[in-house]
């Protein structure tokens, strides 16, 4: 009998790249996330690893977020916002004896300060690599997921769009991880029940639904969500513990909502003179976080607490000591009540950890050195888990997961509200018109002379990566605040026009410029097959 526990994390940034413009908030966004969240993760993981601090997690990396990653520009452009940031905050270091923030503002320098020289340095930009090296010593499982984070079942009524987005993003994990995928992560783990024989018809092994996908699902084994179910179809599927997770997430009953904790809102760039921001700013006026927070969640009356980090590395401390001993001690109950080889998945968004919950890679931390020193259960990946267990060849209970998702309400309200729905029959009506056109091409291609066929297989292309970027769930989301609406509302737009107009382009007898500023415009999955879109039904054969 073996008692696990699987740490599962998400990582996402919708396709921000804007080449044209020197500095933008949108592009920040990606910017923020290497230094908030992944370059303090990979700096947990390394030292943990360096000491011998047995430790497991899985980690999926979304194409675009990967393919932002790799892109030379954007790696050249991180350094620079990292270099933007530490000089900010030398200055309110410099004027700290005016602001009375000099304390705080030394600690956040010499931490912006290692983490340049782990990117640019230990690194060298080169964030997959240090991933792959984690990857290939067994700590780290790197997992897949779509290709621009599409919510698959509001696509489904085009299966050809589903199979785009997981084949596209199978294909670039492949490509820069030099293997197949064993796991899939589906977006905002929302899952359909038509997803499981198309997931395992790629090749897939296992994927993870809300707890609630198996418990409810019929003839759900009293086990779920503590072991794993095989559907029909093959396809391992893995239940997300709830009740662990939001203890974790939940800024109302989890950790982060400790008032010891530093306030994510209250930031330099929001509230400091904006005479000392026109540098960060580069000149737009337009206020954004920097990542300088000076102050801490609790409030003595209407006035805010400074940041007392100590304070908070204490309360990450007992955090991560309560969170081990209720995993402990829920799993012995498992065990106890004849559940075998119980496993506990807690999965979470990624930038949860160093950018929303500024504690949350200290936390993560101590939870795996704790954990160790208790030795009571231990960390593993799901597909460590189905090895050990040899459960490809196992009988496993039957899973028939139900219509899912982690948002809100537990299903797919989030991503349907009166400000978002406009988008899906736009979106249905040009992944129809693009199988069709992919359809007709191979029928007709002996017919036309080569160049018009060349021309087609380009437009085809181009206009499957307009589409997977104008079904990114990030824009739907988005479209519920008034702040992001216009920016979302514009991308949509702008996807699905580029989409018309490549369409027309793809109607003609000889390229022009518009479709190579269109490529190089778009250069994400610059080797994308221009007939992934043809018929789902031909898959069988």
């Amino acid at each position: 009998m073996s008692r696990n526990c699987a740490i599962s994390l998400q990582g996402h940034v919708p396709w921000v790249r804007h080449p044209d413009q020197p500095q933008s908030l949108e592009e920040d966004w990606f910017h923020s996330s290497v230094l908030e969240t992944y370059l303090p993760l990979l700096d947990v993981l390394f030292r943990l690893r360096e000491e011998n601090i047995p430790w497991e997690l899985t980690l999926t990396l979304s194409s675009t977020l990967l393919a932002m990653m790799e892109n030379r520009l954007m790696k050249r452009r991180t350094l620079s916002y990292i270099d933007r940031t530490i000089r900010l905050c030398a200055e309110e270091v410099e004027r700290g004896d005016q602001t009375g923030f000099r304390a705080q503002a030394s600690v956040y320098l010499e931490r912006l300060q290692h983490l340049r020289g782990l990117y640019f340095g230990q690194w060298q930009g080169d964030i997959l690599n240090a991933l792959r090296d984690l990857r290939d010593s067994g700590h780290l499982e790197i997992t897949a997921s779509a290709a621009t984070n599409g919510l698959l079942p509001l696509l489904m009524r085009t299966p050809e769009a589903v199979l785009a987005q997981v084949r596209t993003g199978i294909r670039q994990y492949v490509q820069l991880f030099g293997r197949m995928p064993r796991g899939f992560f589906l977006p905002e783990c929302a899952y359909a029940p038509a997803l499981s024989r198309l997931l395992k018809k790629e090749g897939l092994e296992w994927t993870m639904v809300e707890e609630h996908g198996l418990t409810q699902s019929p003839h759900a084994d009293g086990a779920f969500p503590y072991v794993p179910g095989r559907t029909s179809d093959g396809l391992i599927v893995f239940g997300r513990d709830h009740g662990s997770s939001s203890q974790v997430w939940s800024a109302d009953e989890g950790y982060p909502g400790d008032e010891r904790y530093r306030d994510f809102i209250r930031d330099v760039g929001l509230e400091a003179p904006m005479e000392n921001l026109k540098q960060y700013l580069g000149g737009s006026g337009q206020r954004q976080f920097t990542g300088l927070k000076y102050f801490r969640a609790s409030r003595n009356g209407n006035e805010s607490e400074l940041y007392d980090f100590d304070l908070a590395a204490t309360s990450a401390d007992e955090h991560a000591a309560h969170f081990v001993s209720s995993r402990g001690a829920q799993l012995a109950a498992l065990e106890a009540s004849a559940v075998e080889d119980p496993i506990v998945v807690c999965a979470f968004d990624a930038d949860l950890f160093g950018h929303w919950w500024y504690e949350g890679t200290e936390f993560l931390e101590q939870v795996f050195r704790k954990a160790a020193t208790r030795g009571d259960f231990q960390f593993t990946t799901p597909s460590h888990y189905i090895a050990g267990g040899n459960l490809l060849e196992k009988a496993l209970p039957q899973a028939s997961p139900v219509s899912s998702s982690w948002g809100e309400g537990g299903y797919f309200e989030t991503w349907m509200t009166p400000e978002n729905n406009w988008i899906y029959p736009e979106l249905q009506k040009r992944a129809d018109q693009l199988r069709r056109m992919v359809e007709m091409l191979e029928e007709n291609m002996k017919a036309l002379p080569d160049a018009v066929v060349e021309l087609r297989k380009r437009c085809l292309s181009q206009m499957t990566r307009e589409l997977l970027l104008a079904q990114s769930s990030d824009w739907a989301f988005l479209m519920r605040t008034d702040a992001s609406r216009p920016y979302a509302e514009t991308r949509t737009r702008q996807h699905l026009a580029n989409f018309d107009e490549v369409r027309a382009i793809g109607m003609q007898f000889s390229a022009n410029d518009r479709l190579d500023e269109l490529e190089k415009k778009t250069p994400i999955f610059p080797d994308i097959p221009w007939n992934i879109f043809e018929p789902y039904e031909d898959q069988d054969g």
